[in-house]
């Protein structure tokens, strides 16, 4: 059965159902290299601004995979999803998780290695 929050008769009470972020563009064009570095930046020290790791670890684990699975992370690690896109999550303490675009989808001026 769960506790009373974990209820899902109501609609308010249903956890929210994440979805692809919208596209987005990077400030010039981007090759995947400068991409990936980004990300790695950014897992590597997201949890230094508060929240606990194993979220991070579960919020990266959802970034990188489709939004199935995704689904099944986040739901399993008790993330509240604040925003569907994932931008915006909570855990069960309050503490607040933001993820940039960048960690979620690919831009639109995305080139080739040259």
């Amino acid at each position: 059965m769960g506790c009373a929050g974990s209820s899902q008769s109501k609609g308010d009470d249903s956890p929210k159902k994440i979805r692809k972020p919208k596209p987005w563009k990077h400030t010039q064009p981007i090759t995947r290299a400068q991409l990936n570095q980004m990300r790695e930046e950014f897992w590597d020290t997201a949890p230094h601004y508060g929240g606990r790791k194993e979220i991070w670890d579960a919020l990266k684990g959802a970034a990188e995979v489709e939004l199935t699975l995704a689904q099944a992370i986040v739901d399993s690690a008790g993330v509240i999803v604040a925003s569907a896109d994932l931008t915006t999550c909570y855990d069960e303490r309050g503490a607040k998780y933001e993820l940039p675009n960048y960690v979620l989808s690919e831009p639109t001026n995305l080139t080739q290695e040259s």
